[in-house]
C-alpha cells in the first residue's frame, strides 16, 4: 500500500507519534529519557520548531511539534536517528531501534489542540502506569504545571487558551484533565485505524492541503533535483546513469534510496520520482523492497 504524502504547512502543529522497532521497549534506564531530553531540546533550536507538549511512554514517544519553515521530516529524523545511535551503541546491537515510519498528523490549533494536550499527558494514565497526569515523570505535564523548569517545552500558548493570568490558566487546565470526556477521547482514525493525516474541520482540511499542493508544485522540482545530486554525491556517480536503461543492482539501490528519502523528507511523491527518473513507480517500489535495509 502506497504511503500517504506528508503535509508540510509552515507554522502547522503536529501530533506525532514514534514506537519502538515491533513495539519494543525504547528505555532501559531513567537515564534514557533525559539523554532524550537533550536531544529533542537541541534538535528544537536547530530546526526553529517548537514542542508544545510530550509523553515518553515505555515503547513510544507522543510529540506535539509546531514546525517553521523546515518540514517536520528534518527535526524527527535527527531526533530518531541520534537517540536510535545512543542506545545501539549502550546495548551493543544493530538493526532498526524505531519503527522505519513516524506517525504524524496536522493539527487544526482550534479545533483539537486542547485535547491533544490532555490526550498526551493522560497517556500513561489510560495505560494504567499512574493514577494521575502527575504521577507520571515523563511527560510535559509538569512544565505546565511549573513544577519543572523545562524550556524547551513550550507552555504559554495552550495556556493561554485556558486564561490571561497564569494561576488561574493553571487551575483550568488542570480542571480540563479531570473532566467525563477525558477518559473517552482520542485522535480520530481512518477505515485501518490509523489516525487522520489531516485533524480539523472540511474548511481547515482544504485549507491544509490547498497549502500543500501550492507548495508542492512551486518546490517538488527543486528539491527533488537537490535530492538527486545530494545522492550523486553520497554513491559517487554522475547522474546521467540514474536515467540509463541498463539494468544494475547498483543503480537500482541509488534510485531506491532517492525514492525512500523523497518520502520520508516529504520532498515528492513515488510518482514524482519515478517520472524524473525515468521509471514505472511499480519498478521503484519494489527496488524500495530489495534494498530496505540499505536505504535508511
Amino acid at each position: 500500500m502506497p504511503r500517504r504524502l506528508r503535509i508540510h504547512l509552515p507554522g502547522g502543529f503536529y501530533h506525532v507519534t514514534l514506537r519502538g522497532n515491533h513495539r519494543s521497549v525504547i528505555f532501559i534506564a531513567e537515564t534514557d529519557r533525559q539523554l532524550l531530553n537533550l536531544i529533542v531540546a537541541r534538535t528544537l533550536e536547530k530546526f526553529d520548531a517548537r514542542l508544545h507538549a510530550y509523553c515518553w511512554m515505555t515503547n513510544h514517544l507522543h510529540f506535539l511539534l509546531q514546525v517553521g519553515a523546515i518540514p517536520l521530516a528534518n527535526p524527527m529524523r535527527q531526533i530518531a536517528a541520534e537517540f536510535a545511535r545512543a542506545m545501539q551503541s549502550k546495548l551493543e546491537t544493530t538493526g532498526h531501534f524505531f519503527e522505519r515510519r513516524y506517525h504524524a498528523s496536522l493539527v487544526d490549533v482550534d479545533s483539537y489542540l486542547l485535547e491533544l494536550v490532555r490526550y498526551i499527558h493522560l497517556n500513561p494514565v489510560r495505560a494504567c502506569i499512574a493514577a494521575d497526569a502527575a504521577g507520571f515523570r515523563w511527560s510535559s505535564h509538569h512544565a505546565y504545571m511549573g513544577s519543572r523548569i523545562e524550556p524547551w517545552v513550550t507552555t504559554d500558548f495552550v495556556l493561554a487558551m485556558f486564561g490571561a493570568e497564569r494561576g488561574c490558566a493553571q487551575s483550568a487546565y488542570v480542571k480540563f484533565l479531570g473532566c467525563d470526556a477525558a477518559a473517552t477521547w482520542a485522535p480520530p482514525v481512518d477505515g485501518r485505524g490509523n489516525q487522520l493525516a489531516v485533524l480539523g474541520d472540511d474548511n481547515f482540511i482544504v485549507r491544509a492541503q490547498g497549502s500543500c499542493l501550492a507548495m508542492t508544485s512551486a518546490h517538488t522540482k527543486a528539491n527533488l533535483t537537490e535530492l538527486i545530486a545530494e545522492a550523486c554525491r553520497r554513491f559517487e556517480i554522475d547522474s546521467s546513469r540514474l536515467a540509463s536503461p541498463v539494468r544494475d543492482r547498483f543503480l537500482t539501490k541509488v534510485r531506491a534510496w532517492i525514492a525512500h528519502q523523497a518520502r520520508e523528507r516529504g520532498i515528492a511523491s513515488l510518482a514524482a520520482v519515478a517520472r524524473e527518473l525515468g521509471r514505472d513507480e511499480s519498478t521503484l517500489r519494489e527496488a524500495m523492497r530489495l534494498h530496505e535495509n540499505e536505504i535508511d
